[in-house]
Formats: C-alpha cells, structure tokens, sequence
C-alpha cells in the first residue's frame, strides 16, 4: 500500500473532532449508492423490458420477410427458397400463406388471421410449436383438417382442443344464391402460447397446402420466412437476399417492421440514463464538501506532513485516494443493492403489467454486462473529476502559514 494511499484510509476511518464531517462522508457513500442502484433497476428494467418483447415478437414472426411486389403471392416459391438457404447466416426458411377470416366457435365469433405453414420445417425453430399448451399438431388424413388456435382466440370463442371451429373467408364461390363466402370447419388440434399477446389473440395455423386451397393460392405463397443465426444481420442478409432473387420481389427486415416499438425504447433507455446520472451527479458535490471541510480540518496535518518532505503532488493524491474511496465504496454497495433487487423483482415476477397491453405480464430485470460497466465507469469519473478541486486546494496550503502558531 502506498503512502498516500495509507494516509488517505486513515483520514477516512480515524475519529475526528468534528463529528459533522463524518456524516457528510456517510451521505455521500449513501447518495452515491442510491443512484447507482437506481441506475442499474431503472436500466436492468428497460433492457429486460425491451429484450422479453423482442424475444417474442421475434419467436412468432419472421427476422427477414420476402414478399411480392404484385401482392399476386410467389409462384416459384419453393426454387427461391432454396436459394436463400444457401445464404450464409441463413438458419431456417418456410413458406408462408396467409388471409383474414372470421372464426366462430360455440357461441363466440371473433375476426383472426389464418397462416398456413410448414409444420416440419418451422416446428425446429419454433419452441413454442415445440412445446404446445393443449393438444398437438394437426395431422393429415383425418374426417376434419386440424389447425392450431392462439390461446387468448381459444379463449374468446369458447374453443377446446378436439372442437370444431367454422372459418369463414373474405373470397366468395358462385351459388344458385349468388355470391356467397367460402366456409369450411376445422377441428381444434392444439392451443399454441408463444407469450405475446398481440399474436395469440389473433391467429391460427394451419398446413400451407390447406390455406392454398382454402384461399385460392394453389402453387403460390403470400411470402417466404427467413429466420438468422444471428438477427442482427438481417439488412446485410437482406441485401443478399435480394441480389440473389428476381427484382419482382421486395425484403422486409424485423427492425424494419418494429422500429418505432425499438427506437422508442432506446431513446427511453437513452434518456433515462442521463436523468438518473444527476442523482450520482448531486451526490458527487457531497464529495467535494466533504473534502474541502477535510482539508479545512486537517489543515496542520497537511503542514506537517509537508515539512518533513511530503511534496504538493504527494499531498494532492491523499485527497484524490480520500475521494476516490468514497467514490469505490458508493459505487460498489450501489450495484450490489441494484443487482440484489433485480434478482428479487424476477424471482418474484414484482413488477406486473397489462398483458393486453405491454405483450408480457411481468417485466424481467436484465442486467448486460456492457450497461453495468458504462454504469460503474461513468459513476466513477464523475467521483474522481469532483475530487480534483479539494485535492488541488490541499496541495496549494503553505506549510509555513499552517505551522505559524505551532
């Protein structure tokens, strides 16, 4: 341990004779471990927040999404979907048919989105078709074409697994009635639950050749899926994607289809951040009151010390180590009671919300490793810059003027 550093513990944990300067010193290690802790919640929370309905929204939906420019549907669909999976980064790719209907149970009717899919190939990466909350997936060959209802449309029709169902299309056939929408019943084969909201409350599944048929897309697809190794590659990806296929057709990314959900939430993220940075701002200037009463106090000391050869610069790191402990100490029982309620709120799901609403029903505290580090870097430069000004006040004491009356 060096000198400095020594003299710098002792002034800190010594007794004084003025009791006031240590519950300055006690306010300052508290007021900057109160906004630390508030940083690492408020931005644990955001990140949880934003990474849950990410999460979701990205397990139920498409990372890339290749659509045609004629809104006919794709005819060759199946050779461009080969072609995209010799993409590098590519990790799945499914066919996708899909249109609006009404669906009427036992006694309710609700309006859903039908989606026709490969079940083989979406089931892999798909963990909540892995994992089905009722029922299985439907199968071929049966009285009745099965399909899958979202948890929440279950709900609002009254529909269990094993029902049957009438879907009622926006198409219309030719009758002795004249022109009459298409209808046809199902049997409920399973209840999905991928967790958002949005998504469950409004759609079902079915097998791609039967929404073919069902909406008069025989040999074509709404749009082809692609799902990332990694997501966010999907504007490179996209980009080769589209060099690689014909001009009729155009690229949606998933950030192009949520930007406003995600750039709202990293300007609030952003935002809070710095609002909550004042609190460890204001409890900073406790630093610098603290030090300056210091050195008002250990003014003789300081004149001691240099008249037995402590040097200016020796002088100024003793108060600069002072405040730079405070600093450690605040900063350190922050992120410990931060993280300490973090693990709390998620093992007892605390902060609950609208799931109609915000997609999920509790929000999960995550901590990155990168915001904790910007966290503690920023709290601690702002503890050292406001040790600089009572550190360089106690170098400047003349050791002559301070020894005067000794």
């Amino acid at each position: 341990m060096s000198f400095e550093l020594f003299v710098a513990r002792r002034y800190l944990t010594a007794r004084r004779k003025q009791a006031f300067i240590s519950v300055i010193t006690l306010i300052s290690v508290a007021g900057i471990a109160i906004g630390v802790a508030a940083l690492v919640i408020a931005i644990a929370l955001i990140t949880g927040f934003q990474g849950d309905v990410q999460d979701k929204i990205l397990g139920a939906t498409s990372h890339v999404m290749v659509s045609d420019l004629g809104a006919r549907g794709l005819e060759d669909y199946e050779a461009m979907a080969e072609t995209i999976r010799a993409i590098p980064g590519v990790e799945s790719v499914s066919p996708v048919v899909y249109s609006t209907v009404l669906v009427t149970g036992i006694g309710e009717s609700s309006g859903a989105l039908v989606k026709g899919i490969d079940f083989e190939r979406e089931r892999p990466t798909s963990p909540w078709l892995q994992s089905l909350e009722a029922g299985g997936l439907p199968e071929t060959g049966g009285a009745r074409e099965g399909l899958l209802l979202g948890r929440e449309l279950a709900l609002r029709i009254g529909a269990q697994v094993g029902d049957v169902v009438g879907l009622v299309t926006a198409s219309s056939t030719l009758s002795p009635m004249g022109l009459l929408p298409k209808r046809k019943t199902f049997e409920v084969a399973g209840i999905f639950n991928t967790g958002l909201y949005e998504f469950d409350s409004s759609t079902a599944l079915v097998a791609i050749g039967v929404a073919q048929k069902l909406f008069g897309l025989e040999g074509r697809a709404s749009y082809i899926q692609v799902k990332l190794e990694d997501i966010f590659a999907a504007p490179a990806i996209g980009a080769r994607i589209q060099a690689a296929l014909p001009p009729v057709v155009y690229i949606t990314t998933w950030m192009e289809l949520n930007r406003s959900l995600f750039s709202a939430l990293k300007l609030e993220k952003n935002i809070m951040f710095l609002t909550i940075t004042l609190i460890v701002i204001v409890a900073a200037l406790n630093i610098i009151a603290t030090l300056i009463l210091m050195v008002m106090e250990k003014t003789r000391d300081i004149g001691t010390l240099m008249a037995i050869g402590a040097t200016p610069l020796m002088v100024n790191r003793i108060f600069f180590f002072q405040g730079a402990l405070i600093g450690v100490i605040g900063t350190a029982l922050g992120v410990a009671l931060g993280l300490g309620w973090c693990a709390l709120a998620n093992a007892f799901e605390l902060i609950k919300i609208p799931v109609d609403i915000y997609q999920i029903s509790y929000v999960p505290f995550r901590m990155r490793p990168l915001d904790l580090a910007a966290i503690v870097g920023v709290t601690l430069l702002i503890c050292f810059v406001s040790t600089l000004f009572p550190a360089r006040r106690a170098a400047r004491v003349d050791p002559v003027v301070a020894l005067k009356y000794e």
